[in-house]
């Protein structure tokens, strides 16, 4: 049809060159009556073949437009086998019966009429894709089991999202979770998804998950029974009903997900364990923004304005000298509760004991407009408490503060193998110096906190001071307080 459409076309083309070129005017007319009475001829004739192969005028003309046709049956024949793939998924679920089953089959062969073992095949390849389909949802199930281990989450909002997960893909399963507790066995009503989970655990089910961990093994009594173990130890089991045999593919999927649970069980209370281990050993601040993002632990950094903070004893080595170790123990961890709580209770970071010494930061790593004013609060406050303390321990010594605000080159400084969140520049040593100057139970700060915290600021001016390693003096103020006595914690 689309020959017979083109040779039509230049049949039309040469009439129209007769009539223009023709020397004579009556032979042309009738030339180009002639050569277009063909050219419509062989169109009615391309299309009257084509309606004998094809059986119907509908689509004589299709083949004129090759691409949208090609298109078309693209979109039909996907539209038939999806229609197929979801009858046969339907199937699967006791949703279709046989002869319903049946029928789709025999409407998908005679709409693209196959014979019986063309259409036998096509049901088999749409049997093997809905298999394909069901078991990659299966294995995405298992594979977000494991995604749902993060750092911070509870055992039960673990496991019911599991249970969920696998519910939602065997939905033919009754899905619940027993956890160990106290030595018992115990199936909380919060861990059981799908069709019967608001029913009782049957007594043979519970015998079955009792026999399965004793073994450690699965076992199969009219429910599978799957244990998992976490550091060796039974933790739990998984039952999957359907209230039948389980099929063997399905098994071996749940016994997957099973193992996948115990490890993120694992997991989950691994990384608990090592937050809780890691925040007591770095700022919390720090923590969080290096489990949030590791490559922040790479060496170097940038600079930023900080506020630094210095503390430490007076007189803390005359103490030692006629101390016991213990009691200096004692001192220091009262003394650096005190302290760390100060700080960590204005959002500042602590960035190290030495010794006696304490350093804090504020606006780094966590960003904070009022830096300034939050390390003079977080002083006061650390003072305050030590001034509790030492009321009952006289023979103590007391903390001097340091405090300055200016640029500096902030984060990881050390090696590949040891490295610490620091803060390095002009600024900081000022604070360390200021701290230095200070009297015991004393806050001093540098003329540049002085000026971002404002007129709220109670202080005593101590003039400029020349301060060991610097050619420059610094202006600094004794702090007592703020106006209105609001700002102190």
């Amino acid at each position: 049809m689309l020959l017979s459409v083109v040779t039509a076309y230049v049949l039309l083309a040469e009439s129209a060159v007769a009539m223009a070129a023709g020397s004579s005017w009556h032979a042309s007319w009738w030339l180009w009556h002639a050569l277009m009475a063909a050219g419509f001829g062989y169109v009615a004739y391309s299309a009257w073949v084509q309606f004998r192969n094809e059986g119907a005028a509908a689509g004589l003309f299709a083949s004129v437009g090759t691409d949208d046709t090609v298109r078309e049956l693209r979109a039909s024949y996907g539209k038939a086998l999806e229609g197929l793939v979801g009858a046969l998924q339907g199937s699967e679920r006791g949703a279709l019966t046989e002869d319903q089953m049946a029928a789709t089959t025999e409407r998908v062969a005679r709409r693209f009429e196959l014979t019986d073992g063309q259409a036998a095949v096509l049901g088999r390849a749409a049997g093997a894709l809905a298999a394909e389909r069901d078991q990659i949802r299966k294995l995405g199930a298992l594979v977000a089991v494991g995604q749902d281990a993060r750092v911070v989450v509870a055992d039960f909002e673990l496991l019911r999202s599991a249970v969920q997960r696998v519910a939602c893909v065997f939905d033919r399963y009754t899905v619940r979770i027993g956890l160990i507790e106290e030595n018992r066995l115990v199936f909380p009503p919060v861990l059981a998804a799908g069709p019967g989970s608001g029913e009782p655990l049957p007594a043979h089910m519970f015998r079955g998950a009792q026999a399965a961990l004793a073994q450690r093994a699965p076992h199969t009594d009219q429910a599978l029974h799957l244990p998992f173990l976490v550091k060796g130890h039974p933790a739990g089991v998984l039952v999957a009903d359907r209230g039948g045999p389980v099929p063997e593919r399905d098994a071996a999927l749940l016994a997957s997900l099973a193992a996948q649970i115990a490890i993120a069980l694992e997991n989950a209370r691994l990384y608990r364990t090592l937050d809780v281990l890691f925040r007591q050993y770095m700022s919390p601040d720090v923590a969080t923004a290096l489990v949030a993002d590791p490559s922040q632990a790479a060496l170097g950094g940038a600079v930023l304005e900080v506020t630094s903070l210095f503390a430490d004893l007076r007189g803390f080595s005359t103490f030692s000298e006629f101390s016991s170790p213990g009691e200096i123990v004692e001192m220091l961890n009262r003394y650096f509760d005190v302290a760390t709580h100060a700080v960590l209770g204005e959002n500042g970071t602590v960035v190290q004991f030495v010794g006696d010494a304490l350093m804090a930061l504020f606006n780094a790593p966590a960003r904070q407009p009022d830096h300034a004013l939050r390390a003079a609060r977080a002083a006061l406050t650390m003072q305050q408490g030590v001034d509790r303390i030492a009321a009952r321990r006289p023979e103590w010594p007391r903390f001097r503060v340091g405090i300055n605000t200016g640029e500096a080159l902030v984060g990881n400084i050390g090696g590949e193998a040891l490295r610490n969140f620091n803060a390095m520049g002009d600024a900081v040593n000022v604070a360390a110096r200021l701290e230095s100057r200070a009297e015991p139970g004393q806050v001093v700060i540098g003329a540049s906190t002085r000026d971002r915290i404002g007129d709220c600021a109670l202080v005593t001016p101590l003039g400029e001071l020349i301060v060991k390693g610097r050619v420059q003096p610094v202006s600094a103020y004794v702090l007592h307080g703020f106006s209105g006595g609001d700002h102190v914690n």
